[in-house]
């Protein structure tokens, strides 16, 4: 009998693991999980998959059609890379056979808090990864969505910022937000389907062209005790696509910011005297006032300043601003002494909400290699795989069970995502 559940168990548990994994999933789910599917063959942490970005041109307008004196577009070909992260794995063990042999019948006990634990783990981590990697942003730092005029700002964010208009956008609150919006929800007209916890999730099928979400595994940041959130830049980042190409990201040299603070990852920044383009049409983007947006950009990492004050900030969505404007994404270069102002008030924990088209970013699974143990490997619809195992610890006289999960992330095009807050 323990042979047979042995060899049984995981073929047992496997389905159930894989149906709560698979729907309980809200942020990963819509994203493009088709883009790493198949495509590593390591299995190390910050391995990576490289993919060309889209190349883009510059037309000239002649009245006789010679081109002779014209610049030539060039083709430069950047990359974005899809790396392998950690490991997420959930295992328990027992003292007694027994009561490892009925566990398998007992959701209480096991498939549903290992599949929550294991689901709610990485559906947080890659949204920290979103957070992080998202350059737009809507609204006031730190204040909440009140109104549903709050997310159509976003949606007018990407719209006016070049972003594919189709019917790939999404828009992730916080259950909170639901709830304060929830007055004027009814006139919207709310998803029917309560099957999955995508449709559980689902408040609107297409608000201001989005699909919009309630998810509970949002990221947050602390802004840090400081109030003094000005400085200034020491030197003229460089504007160009070549350097930022791969990355899309920019190094900001910032000073006269408090001595020793930590700057953290999912920090918005903007610099004084630089305004957004639209990056389809090159042109300024206006808000509903008629003034012209300020550009922005989204820490990556956590930075600790120096004595002085100073720090290099990497941040997404890099100011572009070359003379042929092939690739500009800002109206003027980020000059050396413009004012850096980190948004939001001094200690405060902020949470934004999300909103990207869905190959902003895109997720995969890494194949992960046989124990020797009893084993069952197990793909979700769109091709994620886990794994869940069973073993024994002979020396112990236990038994154990574990499930592993191992993702890959990619940010593909940080200005196609953003931070989503309330306006005052």
């Amino acid at each position: 009998m323990a042979n047979d559940f042995a060899s049984n168990f995981t073929r047992k548990l496997a389905p159930i693991i894989l149906k709560g994994f698979e729907t309980n999933r809200v942020l990963s789910k819509n994203v493009d999980t088709q883009l790493l599917e198949g495509k590593f063959s390591k299995a190390d942490t910050g391995d990576t998959v490289d993919f060309k970005r889209p190349t883009d041109y510059v037309s000239v307008r002649t009245g006789q059609g010679d081109i002779t004196s014209s610049t030539a577009s060039s083709i430069i070909t950047g990359k974005a890379s899809g790396v392998i992260q950690d490991y997420f794995t959930v295992f328990v063990d027992y003292d007694e056979a027994d009561e490892a042999v009925k566990m398998y019948q007992k959701n209480e006990l096991v498939n549903i808090p290992m599949m929550n634990r294991l689901v709610t783990d990485f559906e947080l981590d890659f949204a920290k990864f979103m957070m992080k990697n998202s350059a737009l942003s809507y609204g006031t730092a730190g204040t909440a969505v009140a109104n549903w005029s709050d997310v159509a700002g976003a949606g007018a964010t990407m719209e006016a910022n070049g972003c594919p208009k189709d019917d790939m956008w999404c828009y992730a609150m916080n259950p909170f937000t639901q709830v304060a919006l929830a007055s004027e929800q009814r006139s919207l007209g709310v998803n029917p389907e309560v099957k999955y916890a995508n449709d559980k999730a689902l408040i609107k099928e297409n608000f201001a062209g989005m699909r919009v979400l309630s998810a509970t595994s949002l990221a947050s940041y602390n802004t840090g005790a400081f109030a003094d959130r000005t400085g200034t830049l020491t030197a003229a980042p460089t504007p160009g696509y070549v350097a930022a190409k791969d990355t899309m990201t920019q190094v900001l040299a910032v000073t006269a910011l408090q001595a020793n603070i930590v700057i953290p990852a999912g920090t918005t920044v903007t610099v004084a005297g630089s305004h957004r383009l639209n990056l389809s049409t090159r042109q300024p983007v206006i808000d509903s006032t008629g003034a012209q947006v300020l550009w922005s950009a989204t820490v990556t990492t956590d930075v600790t300043l120096n004595g002085s004050g100073a720090g290099n900030l990497t941040v997404t969505g890099p100011a572009i601003q070359e003379a042929n404007g092939q690739y500009n994404t800002v109206d003027t270069a980020l000059a050396n002494g413009a004012v850096v102002t980190l948004t939001g008030a001094a200690s405060k924990i902020i949470q934004p909400n999300l909103f990207w088209h869905k190959q902003a970013f895109s997720v995969g699974s890494v194949p992960i290699k046989k124990l020797y143990s009893t084993d069952t490997l197990a793909q979700t619809k769109d091709n994620l795989m886990l794994r869940v195992s069973m073993g024994s610890d002979f020396l112990a006289n236990k038994q154990k069970v574990r499930i592993d999960f191992r993702p890959a992330y990619g940010a593909m095009n940080p200005f196609m995502a953003g931070q989503g807050f309330g306006t005052p």
